[in-house]
């Protein structure tokens, strides 16, 4: 079944990437914090900008020290349909040795399929640029929900490259789930009259011992409905690939 679920997406959505690069730069894919685990997805004709940094606090290099490469990503909504969304975009990792990396969500956002229904999505993410190094290429599927009052909760598997996603001791770790939770508070009227909310509280997670396993907490603050930024600490399910925890800063803006 996992077979089945990752040949699927790697199929249909590294396709999708392909094409929708051949004559255009777009895209860093839809996020929580950590993880790309969300409900989000961006509309067609929407380009989004984010620049991520993760980096430690008072620690010296040999403790466990050592920012991550800063992540700026443009991502675009490319499909023109009232229910069904694509993203397309790329993340440019700077400074490192093979920084560029492709990414894709296609499904529907929450309600699309009728008032009460989940949003359900399937996305690749960290498809690197160099074969046996950085393709990861890890599929997943999103399952989305709005509870009142309380927040949006979203769950979901992962299966990445096996040759690639593994401990720090060389064990196969390419398979796992992912689950983010946010909420909005201090409903704001903005200027056109819509509403947003200026504060917005996450957390996410990812299982697995490999590159991609760990969580933060963050808060986010909104200056307007299309820019915020998001700050919190990020920790790591094996620290012999990624070190110990650090703190991130996100900055995204919807043009």
């Amino acid at each position: 079944m996992r077979r089945i679920f990752s040949g699927l997406v790697l199929g249909c959505l590294f396709a999708l990437v392909l094409t929708g690069f051949a004559g255009r730069a777009e895209a860093t894919p839809s996020s929580t914090l950590w993880t790309n685990m969300t409900p989000d997805i961006q509309g067609f004709d929407v380009l989004h900008l984010g620049i991520d940094n993760y980096f430690t606090v008072m620690r010296k290099t040999r403790d466990g020290g050592g920012s991550f490469p800063t992540d700026f990503g443009l991502t675009m909504g490319v499909l023109r349909s009232q229910k069904l969304q694509l993203e397309l975009g790329f993340d440019l990792l700077e400074s490192s040795d093979d920084p560029l990396y492709f990414n894709a969500k296609l499904g529907y956002a929450e309600g699309a399929l009728g008032t009460d229904s989940l949003a359900l999505q399937i996305g690749i993410f960290n498809v690197g640029t160099n074969r046996g190094v950085t393709n990861q290429n890890v599929a997943y599927l999103v399952l989305g929900h709005t509870f009142k009052n309380f927040g949006r909760l979203s769950a979901g598997p992962y299966r990445g490259n096996p040759d690639i996603l593994r401990n720090s001791n060389g064990g196969k770790e390419n398979t796992g789930y992912m689950v983010a939770f946010d909420h909005g508070f201090r409903p704001t009227k903005g200027p056109d009259g819509n509403t947003f909310n200026r504060f917005v509280f996450c957390a996410d997670y990812a299982s697995g011992k490999n590159a991609i396993g760990g969580g933060g907490t963050g808060l986010y603050y909104y200056f307007t409905k299309d820019v915020s930024l998001l700050t919190g600490p990020v920790w790591f399910n094996d620290t012999g690939i990624n070190g110990k925890w650090k703190w991130t800063t996100q900055l995204d803006v919807n043009f």
